[in-house]
């Protein structure tokens, strides 16, 4: 149990039979009237996002969530496989649980699975990939006063902004929270 005066960032609560992690929180002390703690609450499962307040000595159960290691085989219809490298068990997802966070990801790539009481709920990509260019338009030399960039799709079929310089075969480092170009490899 954790109480409402002791609640940061990111820490992950039980509250009305679902599972939030609070992404941002304020102790307030008004000048009349008891203190409370406002709460902005995100439901870890759907991805909704409520408000709430707290009197400070309110206590929640602090709910865990286990983010193991898997690696991403292959995609099977809707079905995405995930295999535990350490006991080899296979683990399928839905399309609608998986959503797009795996555009920029490659097969046979490690990615985290996030569950809690067993059953998973989100997965987070690695930080960075290097993914090959596998079609973008040819850049113009002298071009680049302005920072110009284009479009270029990678071998995941993920369509990235690139600056013009960047060909048709080039490795590219991503990151996969933003969907952004950072470098050439």
């Amino acid at each position: 149990m954790i109480s409402a005066g002791d609640f940061r960032n990111g820490i992950t609560i039980e509250l009305d039979n679902s599972v939030y992690q609070i992404i941002e929180f304020q102790h307030v002390k008004p000048g009349k009237g008891a203190a409370f703690v406002r709460t902005k609450l995100k439901d870890i499962k759907n991805g909704g996002v409520v408000e709430r307040t707290f009197r400070p000595t309110e206590k929640c159960p602090q709910a865990h969530i286990d983010r193991k290691d898997m690696q991403y085989l292959y995609k099977d219809g809707e079905l995405y496989t995930f295999m535990d490298t350490e006991t080899y068990d296979q683990v399928q997802l839905s399309d609608d649980l998986v959503g797009d966070a795996l555009k920029f990801v490659k097969e046979n790539e490690i990615c985290k699975v996030c569950s809690h009481n067993g059953s998973a709920f989100s997965i987070e990509p690695p930080l960075f990939v290097e993914l090959d260019i596998t079609d973008t338009e040819p850049g113009f030399k002298g071009d680049t006063a302005t920072g110009a960039s284009k479009p270029a799709t990678v071998e995941t079929g993920a369509q990235v902004m690139v600056p013009l310089f960047v060909e048709t075969g080039d490795k590219i480092k991503i990151d996969t929270r933003t969907g952004e170009y950072l470098s050439r490899v």
